[in-house]
């Protein structure tokens, strides 16, 4: 069955009505079907010359939508239990070394992934170009089974959030995560594939990538402004591509570096509990922290930041990586207490204490706001979302599976009001008790969460001669540098150019992201610059639905959906003119990562390949 939405009509196989005007429309239509069938549809958000087909084709039973269950102490646990049992695997122990059989050498076909066990540990097992390699199968960001995930041309891609390994060397290559995997010795013995594994490194699913010490006699210093992982991983990649003078990592948090998208997503957590690295590794690896510092002034002729407790820092080469800040709204009532903004681990851990048992109102329908309102659902006594869409994210993933995210909240009994937003909030004695939103209707809220965005933290640029836009992002080349000498910039609060969208300017505020800026900054500080290549990657999860996404996608004239967005199992194409610049899924692994691979190989998906069948374009990562 095809549904064509367009404007505010719908098209079902050739018939033509107008929307009912009440909440639900039965219809049923005779004629084309073998059967009738009825049709119910819910109106939703309509964009202006935007249609979307739904095309209802197989389901993808094999898939599964797993997500860790903790996402503070995620399991490492495969996708699936069940492993590839074609060929009986061997294991032997000698010289402290542990092997298996992998099957016979004429079994393999090139660009053929298997997962194959060494002890009792995974190991990914690869052929191509004739030759063997073996890495971990354990994706180091959260676990995922990387045998279940999209392989091209030497570099596998993890199903669950797109990090990607080189076969060759297990290096990390695109991110999230910092960790590469272990690689592990193949050889061909007697017409046999045999994989030998180091015990610990079997163990052991991370590696650290060697790193060189500070050398004194180098006097340089790299001082990289901001606390997130842009700094970290140019901070990491200077030692591993053998920098050796000072490196300073100034953050205007008291805490270390953490992992900062967990914070909507668990908020009674701790900042020690999402730290990226310990202090340890800071020690070790001769990178200086200046925590609770914030800078106030740049100043490129002299080679100076200042600091806001009067101190200043000289560099020979800066990095700029603040992220964003909560956008504020003139809001009369915003100063009382229990009105917040989520960005800090004492501002998560505040509102997880105080909403407990109270009426919460969260302003924004989008990321942050649905995160949050997951995450405290059973816990407070009402929670309540405001937005000014039709339907959740509708900008984002599309009317329809913005009305799939509706349905999944108000089911678990979250409560919203569309299309409007507070004017006002009410309090006693400076305590926050009630919402009062632009249509009149007053809601009881002992607390409220402003989840209404971020602008980039760049107001203490603006006298420094950065090219700056006016929405107050920094413009970078494809190095991330920045038009002053010395001067790089990256993470949330730059435009860069994206080789996926022509090289256009664009700003995208994806935790994958800024760890590629942050390594593209640090090879072109290093003396080794590559052009970035990557490609936008983000997830959200939901009551335990995980919903990924790749590509770049505003702007999109159609989105074709495959599946059934009710069961849970779709596939959504977001095509601008014959192009598939982007895709979303739930419950179809690894098909986002599949499409992430093409695009970063260069690929492009046409509509025409995808309007009967979605993976029809899958086979062409085995011919790139």
């Amino acid at each position: 069955m095809a549904l064509k939405i367009l404007a505010r009509r719908f098209v079902v196989l050739g018939h033509d009505f107008p929307w009912s005007a009440s909440l639900v429309t039965s219809a049923v239509f005779p004629g084309p079907f073998s059967t009738q069938q009825s049709l119910h549809v819910r109106p939703l958000c309509f964009f202006q010359n935007h249609t979307v087909q739904v095309v209802n084709i197989k389901r993808r039973e094999d898939a599964l939508s797993v997500y860790p269950d903790s996402v503070t102490n995620p399991p490492e646990r495969p996708l699936s239990t069940t492993t590839d049992q074609s060929s009986p695997t061997d294991k032997t122990t000698s010289d402290n070394m542990t092997e298996a059989i992998a099957g016979d050498v004429q079994d393999f076909q090139d660009g053929q992934m298997k997962e194959i066990e060494v002890g009792d540990q995974k190991v990914l097992l690869v052929k191509e170009d004739g030759q063997f390699y073996a890495i971990g199968n354990k994706c180091t960001h959260y676990g995922a089974p990387l045998s279940k995930g999209a392989y091209c041309k030497g570099v596998v891609r993890c199903p669950w959030h797109g990090a990607c390994f080189n076969v060759k060397t297990g290096d990390i290559e695109d991110f999230p995560g910092l960790d590469s995997v272990h690689k592990f010795e193949v050889e061909v013995r007697d017409g046999k594939v045999v994989v030998k594994g180091n015990p610990p490194a079997l163990e052991n699913a991370k590696r650290v990538k060697p790193m060189v010490k500070r050398v004194a006699d180098n006097k340089k210093t790299v001082v990289l402004v901001g606390g997130g992982p842009a700094s970290l991983v140019c901070a990491e990649t200077l030692r591993q591509e053998g920098y050796t003078g000072r490196i300073v990592l100034v953050s205007k948090e008291p805490y270390l570096p953490y992992d900062r998208i967990k914070l909507s997503k668990a908020l009674n957590i701790k900042p020690e509990e999402i730290a990226l690295r310990s202090q340890q590794f800071y020690d070790d690896n001769g990178i200086e922290l200046l925590l609770a510092k914030e800078v106030t002034k740049v100043l490129p002729d002299d080679k100076t930041i200042e600091l806001n407790d009067g101190e200043s820092l000289k560099y020979d080469t800066l990095l700029v990586a603040t992220g964003g800040q909560p956008r504020s709204l003139p809001i009369p009532g915003s100063d009382l207490k229990n009105v917040y903004s989520l960005r800090t681990p004492n501002d998560a851990n505040a509102i997880a204490e105080n909403a407990q048992g109270k009426n919460v109102v969260i302003m924004g329908s989008s990321f942050i706001g649905l995160e949050v309102a997951n995450y405290l659902v059973g816990k407070a006594a009402t929670v309540t979302v405001i937005g000014q869409s039709a339907v959740p994210l509708a900008h984002v993933f599309g009317p329809l599976i913005g009305q799939w995210f509706r349905k999944l909240h108000e089911g678990k009994g979250v409560k919203f009001h569309f299309e409007t937003s507070v004017k006002e909030f009410r309090g006693e004695d400076g305590q926050l008790t009630e919402a009062v939103l632009a249509d009149g209707t007053v809601l009881p809220a002992d607390v409220c969460i402003m989840g209404v965005g971020v602008v980039p933290a760049t107001n203490f640029l603006k006298d420094s001669g950065l090219d700056i836009t006016a929405r107050g992002f920094v413009t970078v080349n494809k190095n991330m540098r920045t038009n002053l000498p010395d001067i790089y910039a990256a993470g949330d609060i730059v435009e860069f150019p994206l080789f996926t969208a022509d090289d256009q300017h664009v700003n995208i505020q994806h935790w994958q992201m800024a760890h590629q800026h942050g390594k593209i900054a640090g090879l072109s500080i290093a003396g080794k610059a590559q052009d970035i290549r990557s490609v936008p990657y983000f997830w959200t999860v939901q009551f335990g639905k995980s919903i990924r996404y790749t590509g770049y996608g505003p702007g999109y004239d159609e989105v074709i959906l495959h599946g059934d967005v009710d069961d849970n199992k779709f596939v959504a194409f977001y095509t601008k003119k014959e192009k598939v610049v982007a895709v979303a899924s739930l419950g179809w692994d690894p098909i986002v990562s599949q499409a992430a691979e093409l695009m970063s190989k260069g690929g492009i998906i046409t509509k025409d390949e995808i309007r009967s069948d979605p993976e029809n374009w899958v086979s062409r990562l085995s011919q790139l």
